[in-house]
């Protein structure tokens, strides 16, 4: 084959999904809001189970709907078979997902549903295959061609099987009132959720001491201090131990500049430097430390006594940046 043979078949592929998401969209009528008022109704989980590439779709379904307010998890029909069951309790939800809708793997789950009154949603192409027949809500999947040139590999199907996951993922999400703020919360590992977090808490998850030193410390000592925190500043404290300033690279040099090598900590310092609250998001501290041009800043309770120290260069080595 050309390479102009190939392009012509991977558009060809994408057309015909496209096309098939077309009618997808034009499909969807009063079953898909069933569908979401039914989970919204429950407080336990919604379980999602499919077989072969169906159950691909199934996980990334579970996954996303987990992340946006929507408790739920991936049960393999097989697994259920032996043992997996009592995962699924009274009040849970099942999605079932068969293109075809007689994968015989299912059977087992479905009648352990309709046994124990536990709604079956289900997402196939025919109303009357066993899926068909034992779904309580049919989210039914237009009949389409497979993009794969034997019409057999699941490929226009799965597309359709993964944006109807995702158009119900959004509407409950929606419904929910899932902010922003929420799918950061359950993100903690990502940027989003790095970004979301509080100054508070970004410092107590930090273990290196804060380089700190009296206001009478020797000039000498705030050197070293700066040195060794390697953070390119120091705090002063007083004798309550609240922060009452900072001490630069930039304010040691023109310290040195000045003749001041003599000088306490106290006398070279920045007096009354920016400081963050600990409820700050660090989404905010970012933006606030990058417009004023400032490298570092001490985060400080409510007592004046510094809590940890936030550096630009820590934020984008570990990717908050």
């Amino acid at each position: 084959m050309s390479a102009n043979s190939d392009l012509t078949l991977a558009r060809s592929v994408i057309r015909l999904e496209r096309d098939a998401l077309d009618k997808l969209e034009a499909s969807l009528g009063n079953s898909l809001v069933e569908a979401v008022e039914r989970i919204l109704s429950t407080d336990r989980h919604v379980v999602v189970a499919g077989v072969g590439k169906s159950g691909h779709i199934g996980q990334k379904i579970a996954a996303s709907l987990a992340s946006t307010g929507t408790p739920a998890f991936f049960i393999h029909p097989t697994e259920a078979s032996h043992g997996d069951l009592g995962m699924l309790i009274p009040g849970s939800v099942l999605i079932a997902i068969s293109y075809s809708g007689e994968s015989r793997e299912m059977v087992d789950l479905l009648r352990y549903c309709k046994g124990n009154e536990i709604p079956v949603i289900a997402m196939t192409r025919d109303g009357g295959s066993t899926l068909g027949r034992f779904a309580d809500i049919l989210l039914e999947l237009p009949v389409v061609t497979e993009a794969c040139p034997n019409g057999l590999a699941p490929t226009s199907s799965t597309t359709m099987a993964l944006a109807l996951g995702d158009a119900l993922t959004i509407v409950l999400m929606a419904r929910r009132g899932f902010s922003r703020e929420d799918f950061g919360f359950r993100h903690p590992g990502g940027k989003l959720g790095r970004s979301l977090q509080t100054a508070g808490d970004y410092v107590r998850e930090r273990k290196e001491q804060m380089p700190l030193i009296s206001a009478g410390a020797t000039f000498d000592a705030v050197v070293y201090a700066v040195s060794e925190g390697r953070k390119g500043c120091a705090g002063v404290t007083g004798p309550d131990g609240a922060l009452i300033g900072m001490v630069t690279d930039g304010d040691l040099r023109r310290a040195m500049m000045a003749g001041k090598t003599g000088a306490a900590a106290g006398d070279v310092m920045t007096k009354s430097p920016r400081t963050i609250d600990p409820e700050e998001r660090m989404q905010v501290v970012i933006k606030q430390l990058s417009e004023n041009r400032i490298s570092n800043a001490f985060v400080v309770g409510e007592t004046g006594k510094p809590l940890g120290l936030v550096d630009m260069k820590d934020l984008l080595a570990e990717g908050y940046l």
